[in-house]
C-alpha cells in the first residue's frame, strides 16, 4: 500500500512538472498584460465569457458511460484506409481578384487572395495533443510536408486548443510568417514559442486589423479555451471575418450554434464563402460544437453563398463515425438548397468557380473532382 501511494504521488508530481515546464502547454497572460486583458468587456469572474450561457458540465453519473464509449468502437470512428490527398504549394497563375482555398483536413486552411497567402488554424502536425501518442492524424495518401509551405503573409488563430494551435507547426512556420492575428490573449503562447511580439496582433470580438487591402475582424463564437491545468478560458476564442476588395469570407472557428451567426451576417454579410465546423459533436457538448444540421443553418444565418464543412476528416475527437459529419451536413445542405463544396484534402479550388463535390470519403478507386 505504501509503495502504491508513493507511486501515485510521484506520478502526480511528474505530471505537474511536465505541464508547468513543457513548452507545448504555452503561457497564460500575467502582470500588466493580464490587467489589460481583464479590461475586455468579454472578460469577467476571472475568465472570458460567452455571449449566452454555455454550460460544459456533465453529471458525474454520465462520465463512466462516456469513458466506456470512448474506449470502444474506434474502428468506425477512424478510416481504415489512407485518405486521398494531394498537395501543391506553388503560387503559379494566381489571380488577385480570386480566392483560392486549400483544405488540410480538420480546420486547417490556406487562403490565397488579394496577392496574400493566409493560413488559418494551421494544425499541420501528426497529433492534436500535447503528447505525440494521443489523437493521431488520420493517414493521408500524400502526407502534409509543412516544410514546403513558404512565403506566408499571415496566420490567423481562432483559439488555443491543440487541434487548432499546434506547437510543432508554429515552430516550423514562425520564421516564414510575416504576421500572426489571434483572438485576445492567444498571443501569449506564441511569445513563449519565440514569435516576436511585433509580429502578433491580438483582437477582441468586433475589433479589426488591416493586412494591406484585406480587413480581418475577430467575431464572436460560442466555445471555450485552455491547454493545461488552471488556464480554462484565460484566452479568448473567436470566429473570423476576412474582407477583401472582391470577396467576403467567414471562418467559424469552433462554436456551438447561437444567435451570433445571424448578427455577424447582418453586420458583414452576405459572404461569398463560409467555412463552418461540423464535426466532433455530441449531444452532451452541443453548446460548444454544432451538430452538422446547425452548421448549415449557421451558414444560412450568415447569408453565405457557398459553404465548406470543416473540423472533420483528420482526427477522432468524438464518438460519431468519422464520415457522419460530412454525410449529415451534405444531406441538410441538399434539403435546404445550400451550395456546398467537398474538396479532397490538399486540393486547391477557386471560390465561385470550382465546386468540388466528389464523395471521396467513400474510397472510390478513381478520384475525380466535379467542376
Amino acid at each position: 500500500m505504501l509503495a502504491l501511494v508513493i507511486t501515485i504521488v510521484v506520478l502526480i508530481i511528474g505530471i505537474a512538472i511536465f505541464v508547468n515546464t513543457a513548452p507545448q502547454f504555452g503561457e497564460s497572460p500575467k502582470g500588466d498584460r493580464l490587467t489589460f486583458i481583464e479590461s475586455s468587456p468579454n472578460y469577467s469572474e476571472g475568465q472570458f465569457q460567452n455571449l449566452v450561457e454555455t454550460s460544459m458540465d456533465m453529471a458525474p453519473r454520465e462520465i463512466p458511460g462516456l469513458m466506456m464509449k470512448f474506449s470502444t468502437g474506434r474502428k468506425k470512428r477512424e478510416p481504415q484506409k489512407e485518405l486521398p490527398s494531394k498537395f501543391d504549394f506553388s503560387r503559379n497563375s494566381r489571380i488577385d481578384s480570386l480566392v483560392y482555398v486549400t483544405w488540410f483536413g480538420h480546420s486547417a486552411i490556406m487562403l490565397e487572395m488579394e496577392g496574400k497567402r493566409i493560413l488559418i488554424d494551421p494544425m499541420l502536425g501528426p497529433a492534436a495533443s500535447p503528447v505525440s501518442f494521443m489523437t493521431k492524424r488520420f493517414p493521408y495518401k500524400d502526407p502534409i510536408d509543412i516544410n514546403e509551405i513558404e512565403d506566408i503573409d499571415a496566420v490567423i488563430l481562432s483559439h488555443d486548443h491543440y487541434d487548432h494551435l499546434d506547437y510543432p507547426s508554429i515552430i516550423v512556420l514562425k520564421d516564414k510568417v510575416d504576421h500572426f492575428y489571434t483572438a485576445l490573449a492567444v498571443g501569449e503562447h506564441l511569445k513563449r514559442w519565440g514569435v516576436e511580439e511585433s509580429k502578433i496582433t491580438e483582437l477582441d470580438w468586433w475589433q479589426s486589423s488591416e493586412l494591406d487591402d484585406i480587413q480581418l475582424i475577430a467575431t464572436p463564437a460560442r466555445h471555450f479555451s485552455g491547454r493545461g491545468f488552471g488556464d480554462r478560458n484565460k484566452s479568448q476564442w473567436a470566429s473570423w471575418v476576412i474582407i477583401g476588395k472582391h470577396s467576403r469570407i467567414f471562418f467559424s472557428g469552433d462554436s456551438g450554434y447561437a444567435g451570433h451567426f445571424k448578427e455577424i451576417g447582418e453586420k458583414y454579410g452576405p459572404f461569398n464563402f463560409t467555412m463552418m465546423e461540423c464535426g466532433q459533436y455530441n449531444e452532451l457538448w452541443k453548446a460548444i460544437h454544432m451538430m452538422p444540421e446547425e452548421s448549415v443553418q449557421g451558414h444560412i444565418d450568415l447569408k453565405g453563398k457557398v459553404m465548406m464543412p470543416i473540423h472533420w476528416g483528420a482526427f477522432n475527437l468524438s464518438l460519431h463515425d468519422w464520415t457522419d459529419p460530412i454525410v449529415r451536413a451534405s444531406a441538410e445542405a441538399k434539403r435546404l438548397n445550400v451550395n456546398m463544396v467537398n474538396p479532397i484534402i490538399g486540393e486547391t479550388f477557386v471560390v465561385g468557380q470550382d465546386l468540388p463535390e466528389e464523395t471521396w470519403w467513400t474510397f472510390k478507386e478513381k478520384i475525380v473532382s466535379a467542376h
